[in-house]
């Protein structure tokens, strides 16, 4: 969707009188945009995308055909226009067809002039979602259960270990992290059972294949971004579990931590860009803009990280956000949502305590067009994670920055055993299935705080198929058969048993019975 065209912004405006700090001539961050006359590319070889993300869009993309003009790099005579005015390239975006800079107020007046530039408007900067995360031991109380060690009651609450028994971990799926940076020294990120898997990372901040700590990184520059990847990615049983352990990972460092905690634009939508062409299945955000908007500009494609994600929903990628911890009211008028949190197709993510009750400090929508907002929920209050720096410590979060991780984790292992499922049917199944909807149908929050409510992971897997129907792919076979005898004389919680179809903790006879019923 093209970015519309504005009249100059209030922020623009300071950029040309001069920065905060009163110099006249201090550089400030625009967007560049350009006229969009690129060619739809003639053959694969044009683009950016890889193989995994060809068989992804072949999958899941809504848009005809694998690949369009938003797949074509900006011809390199655009990068050097801007540049050849003094400015400072940061970086560039194929689906915005702009490029961002760091421009003096002079130097502003210039690409403003430039041929085929449609409009300079400066790059806004925003907050992580997160509110009074402290790094903590966790709750007491938490105990183990199935190994999934203080993990255990936010995995629960959302379905997810039902899943896992199901054998459905995440495992062939790539999840894409947008946050501060990962510090991945934690024992649960180095098992040598199973080592976290990354398949690529760029840090778009340094410009450089390292996101991990680096020499003049601010002293918290890490730590959000590695309890994000905790939340899903730990592997340590009996301690913390991930709720998408089995997953691959691609990390973008796109949040420069000091003068406080700003978070760029551009950074975001080029980390965006790169996790898609990737092939990533999901993307997950913890991070959000409004310092520069206004709950007006909330409309599904007015910011541009909010139409980033509207192009990258578009292309078959799962994407999950914040919604904010700016607070809720019983007034169903108002908002305090972050964007990208209005895309049209995004996970907007809400935070509840762990019995289940919203917390005050998480958004509320609607849109500014009135669509629902936030839409789905999970734990995050004292929600668990590794500790940032301690490679065996946990830690107590809170935010709809934690739930949100969570919210993806669950995504990544239902569409492991649902591949059928594109973007638009994941959403129906997670809000027919999550706590505030029943037999009758879905019963949205009319005051647009909790959204279709808590997330239900195993149901929403398997929506629409049959009890019997043990590999999800929409019939009962001689398949499901076999995988049932491969269970055979299995026992444990009712529920949480591969093949017990009658639910009575047991696969024998009775589950024979009701898989040749449903044959």
């Amino acid at each position: 969707m093209p970015i519309p065209t504005l009249v100059v912004s209030s922020l623009l405006q300071v950029c040309l009188a001069g920065s905060a700090s009163g110099a006249a001539d201090a550089p400030a961050p625009v967007w560049v945009f350009f006229k969009d006359d690129r060619a739809t590319p003639a053959s694969i070889a044009d683009t950016a995308l890889t193989p995994r993300a060809l068989a992804r869009r072949a999958l899941r993309r809504t848009l005809p055909g694998l690949f369009d003009i938003h797949d074509v790099p900006m011809p390199a005579t655009r990068a050097t226009a801007v540049t050849d005015t003094g400015a400072q390239l940061r970086a560039q975006s194929r689906w915005l067809c702009a490029v961002s800079a760091m421009a003096t107020p002079k130097q502003i007046e210039a690409l403003r002039g430039l041929p085929d530039v449609t409009h300079v408007e400066a790059v806004g900067r925003g907050r992580a979602g997160w509110q009074d995360e402290q790094e903590l031991p966790p709750p007491e109380g938490w105990t183990s259960s199935m190994d999934y060690g203080a993990a255990n009651p936010q995995l629960a609450q959302i379905d997810i270990p039902r899943l896992h028994a199901r054998g459905d971990t995440g495992a062939g799926i790539v999840i894409g992290i947008l946050d501060t940076g990962f510090n991945r020294v934690h024992d649960a990120f180095n098992n040598p059972a199973h080592p976290l898997r990354v398949i690529a990372e760029w840090d778009f901040i340094n410009n450089d294949g390292n996101t991990g700590i680096q020499a003049g990184d601010n002293s918290e520059q890490h730590k959000h971004g590695t309890w994000i990847l905790g939340t899903i990615a730990a592997y340590l049983p009996g301690t913390m579990v991930g709720g998408a352990y089995d997953a691959e990972f691609i990390l973008c460092k796109t949040e420069d931590v000091p003068t406080e905690t700003p978070i760029e634009e551009d950074y975001y939508v080029a980390g965006l860009e790169f996790i898609e062409a990737r092939g990533a299945d999901v993307a997950t955000s913890s991070l959000g803009y409004i310092d520069w908007y206004t709950q007006a500009d909330l409309n599904g494609h007015t910011a541009v990280t909010t139409v980033a994600v509207n192009v990258a929903t578009a292309n078959g990628v799962v994407c999950c956000t914040a919604a904010g911890n700016a607070g809720h009211d019983t007034n169903p008028a108002t908002s305090t949502i972050i964007a990208p949190a209005d895309a049209y197709n995004v996970l907007t993510c809400g935070a509840v305590d762990i019995n289940g009750a919203i917390v005050s400090f998480s958004s509320s929508g609607p849109t500014a067009d009135g669509r629902l907002k936030p839409e789905i929920l999970a734990c995050g209050l004292n929600t668990v994670s590794v500790n940032s720096t301690n490679t065996t410590g946990l830690s107590g979060l809170s935010g709809t920055s934690l739930s949100t991780p969570l919210v993806a984790a669950a995504v990544a292992c239902i569409l492991q055993a649902r591949p059928d499922y594109g973007v638009a049917q994941i959403r129906e199944a997670l809000f027919a299935t999550a706590s505030r909807s029943d037999a009758a149908g879905l019963h949205p929050d009319p005051l647009f705080v909790e959204g279709h409510g808590i997330l239900r992971a195993y149901e929403a897997a398997i929506r629409g198929r049959r009890t019997a129907d043990l590999n999800l792919d929409g019939f009962v076979n001689g398949i499901d058969l076999g995988l049932m005898l491969g269970a055979w004389g299995q026992t444990g919680v009712p529920g949480f048993v591969f093949g017990d179809i009658t639910l009575d903790g047991s696969v024998g006879g009775g589950d024979l019975g009701a898989l040749l019923g449903q044959w």
